[in-house]
């Protein structure tokens, strides 16, 4: 069964410090665990190139977004502190975008929207 597609995907990229990775993937196991819970969370997690980080969240809507960003801000901030975001994507349909372009703004997220497609 087809569905209408609201979901919206966070994609970051991180460039890991000098020394730092090995720390950063140990804070990547505790974005994960602070993760796992969160109601609105269709997946989570961490993919590296050699010191960049990419971490593949998507979210049921803009407030599953809003939620995670909320429930891991300590993290993300730590994290901050031994990486430079370098990209920020947000990815999903002009309805849900709409609702983080102002909260999402000081991020400078490039936003994809999406305009064809389906979800099962």
């Amino acid at each position: 069964m087809t569905q209408i597609d609201n979901c919206c995907s966070i994609a970051p990229y991180f460039q890991v410090a000098p020394g730092q990775l090995g720390a950063f993937k140990a804070l990547c196991q505790r974005f994960v665990a602070q993760t796992r819970n969160e109601t609105l969370c269709l997946y989570y997690g961490f993919c590296f190139d050699g010191d960049v980080a990419y971490c593949r969240e998507g979210y049921r809507g803009a407030e599953g977004v809003l939620a995670h960003l909320t429930n891991v801000q300590q993290l993300l901030e730590e994290a901050l502190t031994m990486a430079e975001l370098i990209r920020l994507e947000i990815h999903g349909p002009e309805i849900e975008l709409a609702k983080l372009r102002i909260p999402l703004a000081g991020y400078k997220p490039q936003f994809w929207i999406l305009e064809c497609g389906f979800r099962t």
